[in-house]
């Protein structure tokens, strides 16, 4: 190990972080600024059920099961390179969302074009978090990552109230046009700051390990959604979620294998590393469900505009932006499990206690719970980020930071379709028994309100589940070193 890192952070320091936070916040941004957008989109295109699903999952699905690739082309070409292709691919593809044409092809068009956001965003997102790490000093890291990930966070959580804005007084469409400016500028940022562009021209991409990542990752997490139509126990759900596991086994082992693995598996033998991984994925496996049943809860079933829904994710927003500046300098000062377990613990409960108010159909009554969630969760995402990514040595950075962001997002992928197809079939279930009733119309939003409920209660376990990993997994030691160990070529 090198000796503590002394320096101080520049103004082209501050410069790349706000072009690295920006881009972090669009990729967010577009995880759920849609969710507002939807029952507009689902009339003017239209959308069925599923397609509704497929528009949030096929931008997190295909950021899933491409970001690993991304950080490994990062790391090869450097990764301010990557991250300029990537931001291009992104507001195109944004472009395209926009211009989605009313009709027969509309869905399959809107779909592939969220899926080509997805891959731009996988060029983006790992890249972007080597880069801040490259440009900032370990005594003020933890800070710089904390306001990288706390509002990116926050834009995650901002994506109801801006896009009920945007489709309230402007288009639906607009959601995906506001990429555009904001790609340009991230673009100049980097431009004017000049970050470190270093690459290491001995990795080697794979083609075979890509393409089983890819195909194994897709045709699982498809498997597990489309189980809400297809049942759990049809052909088409168990054949097609056995080919998934047994490709991505595959992969696995293969990665084992390689001298020059596309994902480095053996990262996952240092228990450190590993608990922040699986905290993230347990934290994003809840957090997107939660964000997008919250949304279609309060317009569904409280009748609200989509500017309302937007105001209404208000009290979800604001802690999470609090407890991520909080966990940021919790960090610096003590590590990770201090602000981690404290902010799973609150969140396990904040969500228990939104869930049990939701059958009320009331929305002051909610208010409590969603405070206490978005708090927990602002003080969990920077820390384990940070850690994770500092318990590597400096060549391996982009590695890991490709494998925080694959399962991050493959956390949110799986939490969209587990706990979705939960709600469609608890609600497909109320529906049916609310024919019987002599008010089928109350009972069919009091069965969606029950179906949502159970759904929250899916992501406390998950959460609780996170809370018990951290608890056993991460690291009482605090990284105070800085490894430098790389040896790559400058551009």
């Amino acid at each position: 190990m090198s000796s503590p890192d002394t320096r101080s952070p520049t103004r082209k320091s501050w410069l790349t972080l706000i072009a690295m936070t920006g881009s972090l916040s669009m990729i967010m941004l577009d995880q759920t600024v849609v969710t507002v957008a939807l029952p507009t989109m689902t009339r003017d295109l239209p959308l069925s059920a599923s397609g509704q699903q497929w528009v949030v999952n096929a931008y997190v699905l295909a950021m899933a099961a491409m970001v690993a690739l991304g950080g490994k082309l990062g790391a090869k070409i450097g990764p301010v390179t990557a991250f300029r292709v990537g931001v291009v691919i992104f507001f195109i593809a944004s472009a395209l969302c926009g211009f989605a044409p009313s009709g027969s092809i509309g869905q399959e068009w809107i779909i592939a074009a969220r899926s080509v956001q997805g891959i731009g965003a996988a060029l983006m997102m790992p890249v972007s978090a080597t880069v801040v790490m490259a440009a900032f000093p370990l005594s003020v890291r933890g800070k710089a990552m904390g306001i990288y990930v706390g509002v990116s966070q926050i834009f995650l959580a901002v994506g109801p109230l801006l896009g009920g804005a945007l489709t309230e007084w402007v288009s639906w469409r607009a959601v995906f046009w506001l990429n555009v400016p904001v790609g340009l500028a991230a673009l100049a940022l980097v431009a004017f700051a000049r970050p470190d562009n270093t690459r290491q021209k001995s990795i080697t991409i794979r083609p075979i390990s890509a393409v089983l990542m890819i195909v194994g990752i897709a045709l699982t997490v498809y498997a597990v959604q489309q189980s809400s139509q297809w049942t759990w126990g049809s052909a088409k759900t168990l054949g097609l979620l056995a080919a998934g596991i047994a490709i991505t086994t595959v992969f696995v082992i293969s990665q084992v294998r390689s001298s020059d693995p596309l994902v480095d598996v053996k990262l996952f033998l240092q228990r450190a590393f590993s608990g922040n991984i699986v905290v993230l994925f347990a934290s994003q496996f809840g957090l997107l469900a939660i964000v997008l049943y919250s949304t279609l809860y309060v317009q569904d079933l409280l009748n609200y505009s989509p500017m309302q829904a937007g105001i209404a994710a208000l009290p979800l927003i604001l802690p999470i932006a609090a407890g991520a500046q909080i966990a940021g300098r919790w960090y610096d000062r003590a590590g990770v499990r201090g602000p981690v377990l404290a902010g799973l613990l609150i969140s396990t409960v904040g969500v228990a206690v939104w869930a049990t108010t939701l059958h009320a159909l009331s929305y002051p009554q909610q208010i409590p719970g969603m405070i206490i969630t978005g708090f927990g969760l602002g003080l969990v995402f920077s820390p384990v980020n940070t850690d994770a990514l500092g318990r590597v040595d400096a060549s391996a950075r982009a590695q890991a930071s490709g494998i925080v962001q694959t399962v991050r997002q493959l956390g949110g992928t799986l939490g969209v379709a587990i706990i979705g197809a939960i709600v469609l079939s608890r609600e497909h279930h109320g529906t049916t028994a609310a024919h019987a009733a002599q008010n089928p119309a109350q009972q069919v939003i009091d069965s969606a309100a029950d179906a949502i409920a159970v759904g929250f209660y899916a992501a406390a376990i998950a959460f609780a589940c996170a809370l018990v990993a951290a608890y056993f997994m991460l690291s009482k030691d605090r990284v105070t070193e800085d490894d430098e160990s790389a040896d790559p070529v400058p551009v």
